[in-house]
């Protein structure tokens, strides 16, 4: 019994060594990125293309979950406040609850299984490959050349991903609300604009976005950057990708919440 217990006290402390060599190794190279980022931001180009490969394509999934969503939000919160004879503050409900939470969180995650498994999938075969050895020897800085680019695309994409998701679930919202259940309109609307504070709700919703960008595209990016080059190596790297940057955003948004509205 003795010995199981040191086993198992061994494994847990080996593993949150390596968390925490891991989590110093990106620190490090965070600070690599941004020390080229004025080179990167010089050839914008780049980032607008990047900008389309991660979050043109994301499009899709993001306006129709964030449609659905938006109807889901709107069938449970009718009934939840029909029972206090509020059914007109639905818009208010919804609205805060897309911009303030699940736009940027359910974008974000969304991200992360979409466009952050890809980037890190398409540096690490390049790892795999050779071919950013092969731009080091041609005195070609990768972290320049191929990261940089793709962590900006992400950072710049996701609070326009967010906002995109969040109206189509007001939208979504309106249509169950106002055209299917019959709340009046003006009710739906008003209220919201009487409601929703562009500074405190709007704006705050966007910062989050944008830590949740620079979280998940620098995962993305270390990932698979340091991928070990094999199918293997590949393969564990994209799937860490999404698993290390879906916690990431979950306890990010813990902490940005608690500080943003805990007053």
């Amino acid at each position: 019994m003795q010995r199981i217990v040191i086993d198992v006290l061994g494994d847990l402390g080996g593993a949150v060594i390596d968390g925490l060599g891991r989590l110093g190794r990106a620190a490090l190279f965070f600070g690599r990125v941004l020390g080229v980022s004025h080179r990167v931001l010089r050839r914008f180009g780049q980032v607008t293309r990047e900008m389309r490969a991660s979050g043109v394509r994301s499009v899709l999934i993001i306006v129709v979950s964030g449609l659905f969503v938006g109807m889901v939000l709107a069938v449970q919160g009718h009934d939840v406040l029909q029972r206090f004879g509020a059914s007109d503050s639905l818009g208010v409900l919804v609205a805060l609850s897309l911009v303030r939470e699940l736009g940027p969180v359910v974008t974000a995650l969304l991200f992360a299984g979409r466009a952050g498994s890809a980037i890190a999938a398409e540096i690490g075969l390049m790892r795999a490959t050779d071919q950013l050895s092969a731009m080091e020897m041609m005195a070609v800085d990768p972290v320049a050349r191929i990261v940089g680019p793709r962590f900006y695309g992400a950072v710049f994409s996701m609070p326009l991903l967010a906002a995109m998701f969040s109206v189509l679930g007001v939208f979504g919202a309106w249509l169950i609300g106002v055209r299917l259940i019959g709340i009046d309109a003006g009710s739906f609307w008003s209220q919201m604009q009487a409601t929703v504070d562009f500074r405190h709700d709007v704006l705050n919703g966007l910062l989050k976005s944008v830590v949740f960008g620079v979280a998940v595209g620098l995962i993305a990016v270390f990932e698979g950057f340091h991928a070990a080059p094999t199918a293997g190596g590949v393969s564990s790297a994209t799937t860490r990708t999404v698993v290390i940057s879906s916690l990431a955003v979950l306890f990010l948004d813990f902490v940005m919440t608690t500080w943003m509205f805990r007053g």
